[in-house]
């Protein structure tokens, strides 16, 4: 059983005002708030520690050293990874999705195919699209059904001996599909394709197995899951990381360098050039802590909760249409009402201090299925309430009966 109130308390910007209405954030989809913990170790790292990592003998060097690694450890626990050193400390997902599909390069050759979803994010389309260009492997795409669904048959179908990678992301940013990645990821290993799986949506709200799952490649983003802007995760296999060459050269990243020849550090370090977000790794660490010690399984519970609640509110607004009734979903709800533009509805309501998404959510391509310019996207988290919903239901009622 979730305590609420003690939990919405332990996040401070949820107590402002916004156009002096309290604030309901429902935007969770796009990145998550931040609990007292996650900023005080903020706040810590650079009142007390800062120091570079890695390359000092000096006291606080070291210290930064420590916590960094000891970031990576728990993160490695949180994933159930082998290693620490498949855990690799990124910008955020589309850093991560980049540098697979980099490295992708050196496997490929002109008529390889690489496989990507109709429910993906820009992130997991255009780093694909522009390693074929280079390559000319060919992108072909699992298609999706009107419930946002993807097509499992025409996955099967699609898949052949000439599938070197597929990525595809365990929830959908933009309809809340939550996909069956293990599945998926057992099919593509029956033809000897690796699997990269998008989890910035995933990880706000469960705790993935890496090692059930069994995928190659696993990634998101720190501000997703109550932890800072600019880090994220790039999981590999021990295999595949050893195998794919370096994103980027620089510092930290080297054993040897002459003008004549440079060696590469082992893992983790080949690929994490140069001064990483030291404190953003630190305190991605803290933000892990935290959303365990609410736990998965009470927050998974509670934003079902919201989302079976907001569903049946939502509904019951004449001409409101939802995108996204896959029986499996996360906290979002897509939707709109026929004859009103989706960014009119989140025009008026942020009046009334509502904060949701509006547009196509960097997810054109679904947009494109359903013939639609975008959507309004409602995403809750654990920190959010049934109080909230009925106050956006109202706002919502009376932007309506306004824009007709």
């Amino acid at each position: 059983m979730i305590d609420i109130q003690k939990i919405r308390a332990e996040f401070p910007i949820l107590s402002q005002t916004v156009h002096g209405k309290p604030l309901v954030y429902f935007d969770n989809g796009a990145t998550s708030q931040k609990p007292q913990m996650v900023l005080e170790a903020i706040q810590h790292y650079y009142e007390q520690i800062n120091a570079n990592i890695h390359r000092g003998v000096h006291t606080l060097s070291q210290l930064a050293t420590d916590a960094y690694e000891l970031s990576r450890q728990k993160i490695q626990k949180h994933l159930n990874a082998a290693h620490a050193y498949e855990v690799i400390f990124t910008s955020g997902t589309t850093h991560s999705v980049n540098a697979i599909a980099n490295g992708f390069a050196s496997v490929l050759k002109p008529g390889d195919e690489v496989l990507v979803s109709a429910l993906e994010h820009h992130s997991n389309i255009v780093p694909w699209q522009m390693l074929c260009e280079r390559t000319g492997a060919v992108l072909k795409v699992i298609p999706m059904n009107n419930q946002g669904e993807l097509i499992q048959e025409k996955y099967r179908e699609i898949l052949n001996e000439k599938t070197k990678i597929v990525a595809v992301n365990h929830i959908s940013n933009a309809l809340g599909t939550i996909n069956p990645v293990k599945e998926m990821i057992a099919l593509a290993h029956e033809v000897g394709a690796a699997v990269l799986v998008d989890g910035a949506q995933a990880v706000p709200h469960l705790k993935p197995d890496v090692q059930d799952l069994d995928c190659d490649f696993y990634v998101f983003s720190g501000h997703k899951m109550c932890g800072p802007t600019g880090v994220g995760i790039l999981y590999g296999k021990e295999t595949w990381l050893n195998q794919l060459p370096p994103y980027q050269g620089g510092g930290e990243m080297i054993a040897t360098v002459s003008f004549e020849k440079t060696t590469y550090a082992g893992l983790p370090h080949k690929f994490e050039a140069g001064t990483p977000n030291i404190a953003g790794g630190i305190v991605l660490g803290t933000a892990v802590d935290y959303l365990n010690s609410v736990g998965f399984e009470v927050i998974q519970a509670y934003e079902n909760e919201l989302l079976r609640y907001a569903t049946q509110r939502l509904l019951e607004i004449e001409g409101l249409r939802i995108y996204g009734t896959s029986s499996q979903k996360a906290s979002v709800v897509s939707f709109n009402i026929e004859g009103i533009h989706p960014y009119d509805i989140g025009t008026i309501i942020d009046k009334k201090g509502i904060a949701v998404r509006t547009g196509h959510h960097c997810a054109q391509p679904i947009m494109d299925f359903y013939g639609i310019p975008g959507t309004v996207r409602a995403s809750f988290a654990f920190y959010n309430t049934k109080e909230e919903i009925d106050y956006m239901i109202d706002a919502i009622q009376k932007a309506r009966l306004m824009l007709l």
